[in-house]
């Protein structure tokens, strides 16, 4: 009897699985991405402007960029610019004709020139990223129209970590800014080597001795990317016009804050999800078994435990590559970055940057201050936090503090007196924990 029943709950649950599993296993329960009630900053201004209480400006060169970028908070030097075919409007993207990309901690603004719409992406704490579009007429009152589905086509992969996420994308391009797939392509992040970085986007910004593909096309299909007559560039002069942008930078600093930023905004979602579904399925079977409602499944907590430990890893920078010369950007995006900063008594934050042998001086990701961290279930956050503690007073066994060598005794100390002195919730779990 008990292996008929074993065997019925087996298939009760692989084909609630198989179920979602053609809409990513997030547009069923429990997650239900399309259908559930956000409120992301996108969704919460587009309410304001419905209220009357905020007004979008429009530019006649810009249209609604510089409002947008105002309204939400996204600062102008965070700009980025692209030229590689790889998005919704890729019509109007061309090494002559980039597309730019503004962020935030929590939204994403994308302008391509002559475009008919802006598009936003934008992060909510519990549902990860939503898109929108912004129809760049003025003919009409603004509206956020939220996707349907079109940009999950390539925002929703292996490469966002499996959910609805972000990715920088790094391709061999034409001199149209079409791709050569057949070259292959790369996800960037903290982790990806140098040399393997920004095909299809400008860069500003010097690297001394190291080289990325940035500012370069394919001559022909079968040749090689020029990584080093256009390396070190701290103007974009003479390659396209800079005039119709807000800046004329495609800062290097802003540009590697971003391969962090989107893939630590994907691990989190990947966890809110991977603990949501563990929860919702280990629910059913108490259900059946007449259990405790609360009560986690083993199996269940083995995936909440994995969730955890894969956001640990993106939070300290595991496997971060090692910088072998000094970064410095053109702008004034790393003085607002750091600017933003939450400090403790001694001064220092999460948001210093390093830059002569990693990103940051301290390397453990300021997300951990986001919504989209404070967004997390319960079980899984808290775990987080309480495996951060462990790691940063050294008390991992030797097999699993393998993974966080990087981290010197005093990045250690350094990393948890900032999170101690500036995250509450962090000081009262590890206390309580004692």
């Amino acid at each position: 009897m008990k292996f008929w029943f074993s065997l019925f709950l087996t298939v009760l649950l692989s084909g609630q699985t198989a179920l979602h599993a053609q809409d990513g296993n997030y547009n069923g329960p429990p997650i239900d991405y399309a259908t559930a009630e956000v409120n992301d900053p996108v969704t919460k201004l587009g309410k304001q402007i419905e209220a009357g209480t905020a007004q979008l400006s429009f530019d006649e060169n810009l249209g609604y960029l510089p409002a947008v970028l105002e309204a939400l908070e996204v600062p102008e030097s965070s700009q980025v610019l692209v030229f590689s075919k790889t998005s919704l409007q890729v019509s109007r993207i061309s090494p002559r004709r980039p597309r730019a990309i503004y962020f935030n901690d929590d939204v994403y603004v994308g302008y391509c020139q002559f475009g008919d719409v802006l598009e936003i992406a934008a992060t909510d704490a519990k549902q990860g990223a939503i898109f929108y579009t912004l129809d760049q007429s003025n003919e009409s009152a603004p509206k956020f129209l939220r996707d349907k589905g079109h940009c999950l086509g390539c925002h929703s992969s292996s490469r966002t970590q499996d959910v609805p996420g972000y990715l920088v994308r790094s391709v061999f391009p034409q001199s149209s800014g079409m791709p050569e797939f057949g070259r292959g392509t790369y996800t960037s992040d903290h982790t990806s080597p140098f040399e393997d970085r920004w095909g299809g986007w400008y860069v500003t910004g010097t690297h001394g001795e190291m080289r990325h593909m940035g500012n370069a096309v394919l001559k022909d299909r079968d040749g090689e990317l020029d990584r080093e007559t256009n390396a070190n560039r701290t103007s974009l002069e003479g390659l396209f016009p800079t005039a119709p942008y807000p800046t004329p930078h495609s800062d290097i600093v802003a540009l590697m804050v971003l391969e962090h930023q989107t893939q630590m905004h994907n691990a989190l979602a990947a966890a809110n999800y991977e603990t949501r579904r563990a929860i919702h399925q280990s629910r059913i079977i108490n259900e059946i078994l007449e259990k405790d409602n609360d009560e986690l499944s083993e199996s269940s907590d083995r995936r909440i435990n994995w969730a955890a430990e894969r956001v640990v890893k993106h939070l300290l920078m595991c496997d971060e590559f090692a910088l072998t010369s000094p970064v410095t950007g053109t702008s004034s995006f790393t003085d607002d970055f750091q600017a933003r900063g939450m400090r403790d008594s001694e001064g220092r934050s999460l948001r210093d940057f390093d830059l002569q042998t990693r990103l940051f001086r301290y390397p453990c990701s300021y997300l951990i201050y986001a919504d989209a961290f404070e967004g997390l279930p319960d079980e899984v956050r808290r775990r987080v936090m309480l495996k951060l503690d462990e790691i940063l007073l050294g008390k991992l066994d030797e097999e699993e503090s393998d993974d966080f060598d990087h981290l010197s005794p005093d990045d250690r100390r350094n990393i948890r007196e900032i999170l101690l002195e500036t995250k509450p919730e962090f000081k009262s779990l590890v206390e309580a924990d004692k």
